[in-house]
């Protein structure tokens, strides 16, 4: 019977809106940040609260086992991206060695520079 509460507040949790969630969640004193965060966020705060985020941990632990190799991988790859700040770093650093190389003449090292930059640029519009 318990259980089934458990999982018909769940639910409840998935249909509500962000707006709806951040009014529950300030409602509960551990939390802070409410206003900042996205509903995913919001939904793990508060399962988290209720003390129901171990049944969820076990439910990504079952699907990430049912997902073919290949897509586990990649999805690994993303995970693996560097934080905002230290991308922008690389991108600084690539714009001066991209200005070096326009001074120098150098199209094609200019060219590759580019390219690492725009990569660069989506993997931190991926991380935000």
């Amino acid at each position: 019977m318990n259980d089934k509460k458990k999982e018909s507040k769940e639910k409840e949790l998935e249909k509500m809106t962000a707006i709806e969630l951040r009014e529950v969640a300030k409602k509960i004193p551990g939390i802070t940040g409410v206003s900042g965060m996205k509903k995913a966020d919001l939904i793990s705060a508060i399962k988290k609260d209720r003390g129901v985020a171990a049944k969820d941990k076990k439910k990504k632990a079952a699907a990430s086992v049912k997902k073919d190799r290949g897509v586990a991988d990649k999805d690994k790859k993303k995970k693996a991206v560097a934080s905002v700040s230290d991308l922008k770093k690389q991108i600084r650093k690539l714009k001066v060695a991209r200005g070096d190389a326009l001074k120098a003449k150098d199209s094609k090292m200019a060219y590759i520079f580019k390219r690492r930059i725009s990569r660069l640029k989506k993997k931190t519009r991926m991380a935000a």
